[in-house]
């Protein structure tokens, strides 16, 4: 199996909800859950390797705060070299509401000094050789998406193949927004993005002509995935053919960070060196588990095996 690392974002979520109607100001509301976890895109991922089994790395920071130090609890030794910075922790209040979506409130807290130097302090480039390495919550790293093209670098030199899923931007998909992430895609072997997304960043209405249309402006031999929530997935391969995977139907309860689920089990099925489809296939039966149970569950090491042999 090749080498799999996480780079960008963790902090803490609080879930609270379901939410309906928006209450007035100066109410109070009565939810029926909360959940106090571990979030953030980085952290959402490396969650999922974790209960698939899977072997990786993470490289992240953490604030100087009771918050803080349970995040780094959370990931035992692999958060050992986090920097830690004298800034309060991320958080994340997010309100579901009844229909499976939700709101999020973020504070910037310790996300936005997360460095290249925190990277390469963390993750040992030649270890990770020939492998592949997600590069998440990039409008929230302000630190380290300054120097991208140096982290591209560094990854180029140690032959890591990088997956992009720069998350939703705080100020929308400005056309300054949307020029950066086109830029830093032109360095990726991978694109990793809802549908949404992946219209807007092309200009383009059919998600499998954006895919393309991006696909052609990264590096050669590319992969561009559209996530594409109930509807399953699709992805432009290396070789330009069009795959496409549906997903089951479920009862949806909490969709907080299911594309960061679906990314965790594409990488590692890719990383098996699975075939496409069977990645995609994976991801999404991966991802449609955690967001129909509660406390969430993705299944575990063998269901996994199981899932990608079956479109071995």
């Amino acid at each position: 199996m090749r080498p799999l690392a996480v780079i960008g974002n963790v902090n803490v979520d609080l879930i609270v909800g379901p939410v309906a109607p928006w209450p007035k100001a100066g109410t109070e509301t009565v939810v029926d859950h909360d959940d106090l976890r571990v979030g953030g895109q980085a952290g959402n991922t490396a969650l999922a390797w974790q209960a698939l089994g899977i072997d990786f790395e993470i490289a992240a920071n953490i604030g100087d705060d009771q918050f803080g130090r349970w995040l780094g609890e959370a990931f035992g030794s692999r958060a050992q070299k986090w920097p830690v910075y004298r800034e309060g922790t991320t958080l994340s209040v997010g309100m579901t509401h009844p229909d499976g979506e939700r709101t999020f409130f973020t504070t910037r807290g310790h996300l936005p000094r997360f460095s290249l130097g925190d990277v390469v302090s963390v993750l040992d480039g030649d270890r990770l050789s020939g492998g592949y390495a997600l590069l998440c919550g990039s409008f929230l790293t302000n630190d380290l998406t300054r120097d991208y093209d140096a982290f591209f670098d560094w990854a180029e030199a140690h032959r890591i193949a990088v997956a992009l899923d720069t998350g939703w931007p705080i100020d929308g998909w400005t056309e300054a927004n949307c020029a950066a992430t086109r830029g830093w895609l032109s360095r990726c072997e991978l694109a990793l993005f809802n549908e949404v997304e992946m219209t807007t960043l092309a200009g383009l209405d059919n998600p499998v002509e954006a895919a393309r249309k991006i696909r052609d402006g990264m590096r050669q031999g590319a992969t561009a995935v559209v996530k594409r929530g109930p509807d399953g997935a699709i992805a432009i391969g290396p070789d330009g053919e069009l795959i496409e995977a549906t997903a089951p139907r479920v009862k949806v309860v909490d969709t907080i960070g299911a594309g960061d689920v679906f990314n965790a089990a594409f990488l590692a099925a890719l990383a098996q060196e699975r075939p496409l489809g069977s990645c995609l296939a994976a991801a999404i039966r991966v991802a449609s588990r955690a967001i129909s149970t509660l406390p969430r569950d993705y299944s575990g090491p063998i269901a996994f095996e199981d899932v990608v042999n079956e479109r071995a």
